[in-house]
């Protein structure tokens, strides 16, 4: 849904106040308009726009000041992203902040000209966001963390994590294969991975109940908007069917999840904060190389390991950046 309510609760929660006022005075005092669009919902996500302003803070701009928010939330109804980024279009906003890459893509469709500064897990030459990443060419640049490409590696920290208990894996994803980094990181470990597709609630719980059916011993949870939205449902079904998981975001270790390995996300869309800056401080998209962040985090939750049997390897305690006592 997008109206006053979605804006009035990002007001309650970063002190930010109501959005068309600010438009309305921005068009007064020749503010500039950022179009903030998120594929899903701003409940999950608060710390996530707070680390956005932050990074905008940081360039000089202070929303309710010197720039002007326009707030459009997706709530996981990813065909209707084209819509809302035509809606900021059409709002005439100053330049597109998209922490979602098919938020991203989507409104890639809708303009040439506005600025659009990105974030996305996923490989943006590969998806088609960009050109190259020093030069993007076009209106779009932004952040890149490649973390739907750790898959594999998350995979092999999971097996690490079980040792021999692990027969089977699961892959939680939204859509199907499994991607040929994963397969060859399953092939390589001698374990069948299983894929079970869920983008909504209702269907993470089908999911679980069908990797119990199966006897899988160990999940992966694919870095989708779903399951950072989802994060607290997953780690409850986790621990009420003894299944270790590992997961993109340190969100979901704080959330009750066994462990994760992943970028930082706040810093991210902090980073995507800082990016929209420079585009209003007047670089060009098409000359700001994509910012690859080179650092992961592993995370460990020793209460949750505890609670499902397992005795965490020291090699894992090792290099664990975060273990939660």
């Amino acid at each position: 849904m997008v109206g006053i309510g979605r804006r009035e609760f990002i007001t309650l929660l970063g002190g930010a106040p109501a959005v068309w006022p600010l438009a309305a005075k921005a068009q007064q005092r020749a503010v500039p308009v950022i179009g903030y669009l998120y594929a899903g919902p701003p409940e999950p996500t608060s710390h996530l726009v707070a680390a956005f302003r932050k990074g905008l803070g940081q360039t000089g701009f202070v929303e309710g000041r010197d720039v002007a928010i326009e707030y459009l939330w997706g709530d996981a109804e990813f065909n209707r992203l084209r819509e809302l980024a035509a809606e900021l279009v059409r709002r005439r906003v100053t330049v597109m902040a998209i922490p979602n890459g098919l938020a991203a893509l989507a409104a890639k469709t809708t303009t040439r000209t506005i600025p659009i500064i990105f974030y996305t897990g996923a490989d943006p030459v590969r998806v088609g966001l960009v050109g190259s990443l020093d030069q993007p060419g076009g209106n779009v640049t932004g952040i890149s963390s490649m973390n739907t490409e750790l898959g594999g590696k998350r995979l092999g920290l999971l097996y690490e994590m079980l040792r021999q208990r692990a027969e089977r894996f699961g892959l939680l994803t939204v859509s199907g294969p499994v991607r040929p980094e994963l397969q060859a990181a399953a092939t390589a470990i001698r374990r069948p991975l299983d894929v079970f597709v869920a983008g909504n609630s209702r269907e993470i719980d089908t999911a679980f109940a069908s990797m119990a059916q199966k006897r899988v011993d160990g999940l992966l949870v694919d870095a989708n908007i779903p399951f950072i939205n989802h994060r607290a449902q997953l780690s409850a079904l986790a621990a009420h069917h003894r299944l270790p998981a590992i997961y993109p975001w340190r969100e979901s270790a704080e959330a009750g999840g066994l462990m994760s390995y992943g970028t930082n996300l706040p810093d991210l869309f902090r980073q995507v904060g800082i990016y929209t800056g420079r585009i209003l401080k007047g670089e060009k998209p098409a000359e700001v190389p994509v910012m690859q962040p080179t650092k992961s985090e592993l995370v460990i939750n020793l209460p949750t390991a505890r609670a499902l049997g397992i005795e965490v390897p020291p090699t894992l305690l090792a290099i664990a950046d975060e273990v939660i006592e």
